[in-house]
């Protein structure tokens, strides 16, 4: 409307121009059909080529700012996921530690299970070597006891009469240590 407007006053200025110059004419009716047709070439204009531009740009804007949101969002996920990898890292560090400081324990548990029982066998050995020792001594004490009892009632029947006197005794037990002192070293 503004341009009409100016349009318009330049018409009346011309008018008023040509109106003192004779040489100069205008058709009035001739400028108000060219601001009319000016008029009509804006509003075509704005309708089919400014308003899809426009349109075209806005969208192309929107575009470019879901662009760069989608660039930020990446790079917040980029460094959000650098830090759960950190973080997996330490704790999978952890865990190695763990596992290592549990074998670890594992087997000094398992080195001092067996160093135990290891003990223990010894033990045992020592202890059935030990009772061996004893019921041998105690089998060749009965051995030798029972012997003096038979020698003593051999000798009684050969001599007819039965030996119960101590010295007597005493000889028997003195021969059979003689015996078995020759009878070791043989």
């Amino acid at each position: 409307m503004e341009i009409l407007a100016v349009a318009i006053g330049v018409g009346h200025e011309v008018v008023r121009l040509s109106a003192e110059e004779a040489k100069f004419q205008v058709n009035l009716f001739q400028v108000i059909i060219a601001a009319a047709n000016f008029a009509v070439f804006l509003v075509l204009l704005w309708t089919f080529a400014l308003k899809p531009v426009s349109r075209m740009l806005a969208d192309r804007k929107a575009r470019i700012e879901q662009g760069l949101q989608d660039a930020e969002q990446a790079r917040r996920d980029r460094e959000n996921a650098e830090s759960e990898r950190v973080a997996t890292l330490t704790e999978a560090r952890e865990a190695n530690e763990i596992l290592a400081r549990a074998q670890k324990v594992a087997q000094d548990t398992r080195d001092a299970d067996i160093a135990t029982t290891k003990a223990e066998l010894d033990r045992m050995r020592e202890r059935a070597a030990a009772e061996i020792e004893a019921e041998k001594v105690r089998a060749i004490t009965d051995v030798r006891a029972e012997v003096a009892d038979l020698a003593l009632r051999a000798a009684g029947r050969v001599v007819g009469e039965t030996m119960t006197s101590e010295r007597e005794r005493r000889l028997v037990e003195e021969f059979l240590q003689g015996s078995a002192v020759r009878g070791s070293s043989d």
